[in-house]
């Protein structure tokens, strides 16, 4: 086994870096738009399924 302690604040305990596509996805306006709607859509179905 290896038991392999994280130093704090070293290169190894950071995020990694988004790609080019995870960052285009993040800035498209309309890529945006329409995951806002779905999801709206998805709460929506929730809570109407809740009160009937």
């Amino acid at each position: 086994m290896d038991n392999k302690n994280t130093i704090p604040y070293s290169l190894e305990s950071f995020a990694t870096v988004p790609t080019g596509w995870t960052k285009f996805w993040r800035t498209c306006i309309l890529y945006q738009t329409v995951r806002f709607f779905v999801i709206g859509f998805k709460v929506m179905r929730i809570v109407a399924g809740g009160h009937s």
